[in-house]
C-alpha cells in the first residue's frame, strides 16, 4: 500500500492573523480549499519552470544554425528533452510558499490554467494541462507527499535536494523560540481507516507537525473520534444524544496508545477530547488513567453548553473550548474529487470516481452547504463534471482516507496566529491488476 501525505502548507497569508473568535465556518471547507490550493500553486510553479527550462534550452540548440529545422521537429525534440530534464530536477532556486488565508480559502481556476470558454450553445470546457506527479510530489519509499515540502533546514532537511526544490510547498518553520508559542494540535480519527492502525496514524501525523513546525514539544493535543457530535432540539436533548454515540473501548484503548504515551514522553504538556458529554466523558474519566485536560464541543446545532457538561467539568477541573471543526473532516469523495483527474482534482489519480459523478452527489457537507463531491460552477447547464486528462504517471487503485491533524501556533504575548495549517494520511491499495509506478 501507498502511504499519501497531502499538506496544505501555513494558510496564514500576509503575516500572522488576529486570533478569530469561532465563526460561521467550519474546517473541512478550510481543509478541502486550502489543500487545492497549494496543489494548484505547486502544479503552476512546476509549470512555470519547465517552461522556463524548455524555452532556454530551444534557444540555445537554435544558435548558430543557418537552416531552421524543418517542420518544427527539432524544435519539438528539444523542448521534449528540456522538460523531461525539468521534471527530473529535484533541486532549483529557492521558492516562495503560496499561502491562503485563514478565512475561508478561495481558489482561482485559471490559475492552473482550468478556465472554460463560454461558446453559446457549443459550450467547450479547455482541458488542463496537469504536469507530470514527478514536477511537483516527491516519493519517499512508500510514502507519497503530494505536493512535494521543502522542510525548515533546522528539521532535518536535506540541503541540496528539499530546500529549493521547484514546484513544492514551502516550510517556514516557526520565526521565535518554541517557548514564545502556544502551539495546539487536533487529530481527526477518519471513520473508515483502521482502529488497530490508530497509534500509527498518531505518531506519524504528530512526527510531521513535529518537523513542519521544527519543535519537539506541543502545549495541547486534541483527540477527535468518529462519530461524535452535539446534535439535538436543544442542549439538554444534544447531551443525552452524545452519550450513546461513538465507541468507549476503542476511545479508551486509542487514548492509551496515543495520547497518554505522548504525554509520558514529554512530547505533549496537555491531552484533550472532543464532542464529549457529560455522560460520555464521565464513563472515559472511570478508565483513563491520564485525563483530559480540554474538552471541545461543537454546539453549532444546539443553544447552550450542557449543564451537566458545565458541572463535570468544573469539578473535574476540565477547560471547556467551543470549535467550528466537522468529525467527518476528509470524506472518501471528497479526498477523490480533490485527488481526481477532474477540473477540480490535481491529477494524482487516474480513475477519481467522484469526477464522474452526477452534480449533487452527497458523500460529505463542507460546511457550508455545499457538497464538495459533484459541485460544478453555477449556471452550468451541465450535468455531469467534464474530466480532465490526468498525467502519464498517475496512480490508480482504492484510495482511504486514514487521519487529519490540525496544527496552530499562536504568539504569546501578541495572540496572534502565525502558523496554521494541515496534514492528511490516506491510504492507495491497487487494484488486482493496478500497479503503482514507482
Amino acid at each position: 500500500m501507498l502511504k499519501l501525505i497531502l499538506s496544505t502548507g501555513n494558510i496564514v497569508s500576509g503575516g500572522p492573523s488576529i486570533v478569530r473568535k469561532p465563526g460561521a465556518y467550519r474546517s473541512n471547507f478550510e481543509l478541502t480549499n486550502s489543500l487545492r490550493s497549494n496543489f494548484l500553486a505547486a502544479q503552476a510553479e512546476s509549470n512555470d519552470e519547465s517552461r522556463d527550462s524548455a524555452s532556454t534550452s530551444v534557444e540555445g540548440s537554435q544558435q548558430g544554425r543557418t537552416t531552421p529545422p524543418a517542420n518544427g521537429r527539432a524544435t519539438a525534440t528539444a523542448t521534449a528533452t528540456a522538460t523531461t530534464a525539468a521534471i527530473a530536477k529535484t533541486s532549483s532556486s529557492t521558492t516562495t510558499t503560496t499561502t491562503t488565508a485563514t478565512t475561508t480559502p478561495s481558489v482561482s481556476p485559471t490559475r492552473a490554467g482550468n478556465g472554460h470558454a463560454n461558446g453559446g450553445a457549443d459550450h467547450k470546457k479547455r482541458r488542463r494541462r496537469q504536469p507530470p506527479l514527478a514536477a511537483w510530489t516527491y516519493r519517499e519509499g512508500s510514502v507519497l507527499y503530494v505536493p512535494r515540502i521543502d522542510w525548515p533546514l533546522n528539521a532535518g532537511a536535506d540541503v541540496e535536494t528539499r530546500s529549493s526544490s521547484s514546484g513544492s510547498s514551502s516550510s517556514g518553520g516557526l520565526q521565535e523560540e518554541e517557548t514564545q508559542y502556544d502551539i495546539t494540535v487536533k487529530l481527526f480519527f477518519l471513520p473508515q481507516a483502521s482502529v488497530a492502525d490508530r497509534a500509527q496514524y498518531a505518531e506519524e501525523a504528530l512526527a510531521l507537525v513535529f518537523r513542519e513546525l521544527g519543535v519537539d514539544r506541543i502545549d495541547l493535543l486534541v483527540l477527535s473520534f468518529p462519530g461524535m457530535s452535539f446534535e439535538g432540539d436543544c442542549e439538554w436533548e444534544a447531551d443525552k444524544i452524545n452519550a450513546l454515540q461513538g465507541n468507549d473501548d476503542e476511545e479508551v484503548a486509542t487514548w492509551a496508545a496515543t495520547a497518554e504515551t505522548f504525554a509520558k514522553q514529554g512530547r505533549v504538556r496537555r491531552l484533550g477530547v472532543a464532542e464529549f458529554g457529560s455522560e460520555k466523558l464521565a464513563r472515559f474519566l472511570d478508565r483513563v488513567a491520564v485525563p483530559p485536560a480540554v474538552d471541545q464541543i461543537n454546539v453549532r446545532n444546539c443553544c447552550n453548553v450542557p449543564p451537566p457538561l458545565v458541572a463535570l467539568a468544573k469539578d473535574k477541573g476540565i477547560e471547556l473550548l467551543v470549535h467550528t471543526d466537522c468529525t467527518d473532516i476528509l470524506p472518501p469523495g471528497t479526498l477523490r474529487e480533490l485527488l481526481g483527474p477532474g477540473p477540480r482534482g490535481a491529477g494524482v489519480l487516474a480513475d477519481g470516481n467522484s469526477s464522474k459523478r452526477p452534480v449533487g452527489a452527497k458523500d460529505g457537507n463542507n460546511g457550508t452547504g455545499m457538497h464538495e463531491v459533484g459541485n460544478t460552477s453555477r449556471g452550468s447547464p451541465s450535468t455531469t463534471e467534464s474530466t480532465d486528462a490526468a498525467p502519464p504517471d498517475a496512480l490508480s487503485g482504492d484510495i482511504t482516507p486514514q487521519w487529519v491533524i490540525k496544527y496552530t501556533a499562536v504568539v504569546r504575548n501578541r495572540g496572534v496566529i502565525e502558523n496554521m495549517g494541515y496534514f492528511a494520511g490516506a491510504g492507495l491499495q491497487t487494484s488486482a491488476n493496478g500497479v503503482v509506478p514507482v
